[in-house]
């Protein structure tokens, strides 16, 4: 044995651990000389100066720093966070028919639906419709081209052989983690399943995406014209996706000429430029940039904001106080 070992054996455990701390304090004035800042402390000091970056001389446009604070919330989302919850999931049983399969796409609008034996507690896979079409233009070979009349609509769909494995997660797995699994393994579904194998819901990679990203609309995305209707006086309920021209034009009220609002085009826009991050349900909104206006978030999830409530009282009409429990920005 050394001996400094010795000594450290000899020494009293406070004597080692004062020593230990001594070590690492000194560790951590190099690295600050040496500008090499702890990980933890680079995120919060990004985190900061997203949240400050605003005005003239602002770095990143809002929607930049919107999409980076996207990224850094990303470490603290699970998939419970981000899953479509099990009541929302659209599967199939496997001993459903080709020509019930076929419907049931054409009714979902999805490229993947997950399968089950008995109860969705069950599950066995998934089926992607681009195998359905290949199975099926297999099956209408013909000659002189495809004939759909020799194919036999009415066998099950575990007689087809085209049922993939899908992934099972836990709520509580990181969504940063199951992005990268998802990645390397080419997996774009998993079915996300509770300590008892119960199913709780299904995540896609897109989802995954549009945590960072925001909504992805695809072709077969269901589009609803978004609305807005008047409450209380001075209150009005509104789609996130309302258009600031069809505001002022239903409510009558202008939005002011600030630079804030120049590259945005929607209520939810404003909200998003005025926190810099997807806001969660309940929360209140207010800003100096925009005097009088107050936002509520009615309905929003991790990836989107969805609903909210226009609070607007004209600048004589208020005393320049934020509302109870907003969030002044």
């Amino acid at each position: 044995m050394a001996d400094g070992d010795s000594f450290r054996a000899a020494a009293p455990n406070g004597a080692v651990a004062a020593d230990k701390q001594g070590e690492d304090g000194w560790l951590d004035r190099v690295r600050s000389v040496l500008g090499m800042r702890p990980v933890e402390g680079l995120r919060e000091s990004l985190s900061q100066a997203l949240a400050v970056d605003e005005g003239e001389d602002s770095i990143f446009s809002p929607e930049e720093r919107r999409l980076l604070q996207n990224i850094l919330l990303l470490r603290g989302l699970r998939i419970a966070d981000v899953m479509v919850p099990r009541a929302d999931v659209r599967a199939v049983e496997e001993s459903v028919s080709l020509s019930e399969l076929l419907r049931t796409f054409e009714e979902a609008g999805h490229s993947r639906l997950p399968v089950f034996h008995g109860t969705l507690d069950n599950p066995v896979g998934f089926v992607h419709a681009k195998d359905v079409m290949i199975r099926l233009a297999r099956d209408a070979a013909a000659d002189d081209g495809l004939n759909f009349g020799a194919v036999d609509f009415s066998k099950k769909l575990s007689d087809l052989n085209i049922i993939r494995q899908v992934p099972f997660v836990p709520p509580s797995m990181p969504a940063m983690d199951l992005m990268v699994r998802m990645r390397a393994t080419r997996a774009q579904l998993a079915l996300v399943v509770d300590e008892y194998g119960g199913t709780d819901g299904l995540v896609s990679l897109e989802d995954l995406v549009e945590t960072i990203i925001g909504d992805i609309q695809d072709e077969y995305d269901l589009i609803t014209e978004p609305t807005l209707t008047e409450g209380e006086p001075g209150t009005w309920l509104a789609d996130a996706r309302v258009e600031l021209k069809e505001f002022s034009e239903a409510t009558g009220v202008a939005m002011p000429d600030v630079e804030i609002l120049e590259e945005i085009d929607t209520l939810g826009g404003i909200v998003f430029a005025l926190v810099g991050r997807v806001p969660v349900r309940g929360e209140l909104i207010s800003s100096e940039q925009l005097p009088g206006f107050e936002f509520e978030v009615l309905d929003a999830d991790p990836r989107k904001l969805k609903r909210l409530k226009v609070r607007f009282k004209p600048e004589h009409e208020t005393n320049g106080a934020a509302g109870q429990g907003a969030a002044a920005v």
